[in-house]
């Protein structure tokens, strides 16, 4: 949830908590007012009534129904006049106000008393409750129309003095991966400016340690080249005056092997999205393929592996380099873990406007850990004392993962059917030929 909506429901909530609250003092408040105020109506009537002339035998006119006020006037121990529902025993009652059940509800009683004459008037108690009810209502209804219209305004004002953290948040939502320049934005805004004054020595630890990182492994791989081309060509040389023997080739497969990882270095090196996209156009994933299978069929033929590419063509705006390189790692890996007289299965797919290269392999497969690790840097499954005994670096699912990420595309890691991995790039938004 966003800072602005939980503002706008906290404000909104304690409004409403608060509108409550008075709500409910306001009612009770009300209710004391109005029993004192009708206490002293009944007062009033009372006094009336106690200076009515009346005789014992002339009744006075009945109140009308709608004053829902019951009363009589006793005098000398006979009824002069009186409600029918008003049925009392004076006897039992004192001067003053009695709250009593009469005609099957509760009534507020008021008992005037003189040394010639005794009236009686009640009220109903659900009379009171209304009245309250009406003051409290007609004090709260405008208070509770008035809700959503300050909603609205609380959400706005909220915007409004959030508009600095969202702008700030757009612009670093929309910077490039390699933008380390500092936030030049003069803002007023005391809880922003310590925010912009930490991102900004970010960016220069960032940037700092991303060019250390990024050209370290490029100019080791680069200054290790010649020194191993010369090695390479002295072990050459000392094998055709001596012969080959252990030693030599054990010497021979490091070197080879050294090499191999300072390629991988350069290759990883040049990795980098924003090195890449400018210079896309469309690419025959199926031509490429046909391509890096033809550049390791010696390695295939060589362990005796069946395999097969299935599928349409389709065409990605890529970059031939990036795509071979994702698809030669992703083939060899194949070809390295899977037995001899194994199998192999290349499929290419269409689903709505995603595009899939898929590749499976019988070899033993990798679990849920391995699958987590793959993507490490010189990380190999099994290491060096894996069943298959290929030498390697380590370093080819990382490359993987640099060109993934220059396509911003997936890569699913799955059991395959032939019993060893299948592994899933999934290109969103591919042209379909």
């Amino acid at each position: 949830m966003s800072i602005r909506k939980r503002l706008t429901l906290i404000l909104l909530s304690m409004m409403v908590l608060t509108c409550f609250l008075a709500l409910v003092k306001g009612y009770q408040k009300s209710m004391s007012h109005g029993e004192q105020l009708l206490d002293s109506e009944l007062k009033v009537v009372a006094g009336v009534l106690m200076q009515q002339p009346l005789s014992i035998n002339a009744m006075a006119p009945k109140m009308q129904e709608s004053a829902q006020l019951l009363y009589q006037i006793w005098q000398s121990g006979e009824l002069l006049s009186g409600s029918d529902e008003l049925n009392l025993d004076l006897s039992q009652y004192q001067a003053g106000f009695q709250t009593l059940n009469i005609a099957g509800q509760r009534m507020r009683v008021f008992v005037f008393a003189t040394s010639l004459r005794t009236v009686i008037v009640a009220e109903p108690i659900a009379k009171r409750f209304e009245l309250a009810e009406a003051v409290i209502l007609s004090a709260m209804l405008p208070m509770l129309w008035a809700v959503p219209l300050l909603a609205l305004f609380i959400s706005f004002f909220v915007k409004y003095a959030l508009a600095p953290l969202t702008r700030l948040s757009k612009q670093v939502a929309l910077r490039q991966a390699n933008d380390f320049t500092a936030i030049n934005w003069q803002v007023t805004d005391e809880e922003i400016k310590p925010v912009i004054s930490r991102l900004n020595d970010l960016f220069k630890r960032v940037e700092t340690a991303y060019l250390r990182e990024r050209f370290f492994a490029s100019d080791a791989a680069h200054e290790l080249r010649t020194p191993l081309s010369s090695l390479k060509i002295n072990v050459h040389n000392l094998a055709a005056q001596q012969g080959d023997n252990q030693e030599l080739q054990a010497m021979t497969q490091g070197i080879n092997r050294l090499t191999n990882i300072v390629e991988q270095m350069l290759i990883l090196g040049r990795t980098q999205p924003e090195q890449w996209q400018k210079q896309f156009k469309e690419q025959s994933l199926l031509a490429i393929t046909q391509e890096v299978v033809s550049q390791l069929y010696e390695k295939i033929e060589a362990k005796n592996h069946t395999i097969s590419l299935e599928g349409d063509d389709f065409t990605i705006n890529g970059d031939e380099f990036t795509l071979v390189t994702l698809i030669s790692n992703l083939l060899s890996n194949a070809i390295k873990y899977a037995p001899a007289n194994g199998q192999i299965k290349i499929t290419l797919k269409q689903m709505h406007r995603q595009r899939i290269w898929q590749i499976e392999d019988s070899g033993p497969g990798m679990t849920d850990d391995q699958k987590q690790r793959i993507f490490n840097r010189f990380y190999r499954v099994g290491g060096d004392q894996h069943p298959s005994g290929e030498q390697g670096a380590g370093l080819g699912m990382a490359i993987v993962q640099h060109i993934i990420a220059i396509y911003s595309a997936e890569i699913n890691l799955t059991d395959s059917d032939l019993g060893g991995l299948k592994v899933q790039v999934v290109f969103a938004g591919a042209k379909c030929d």
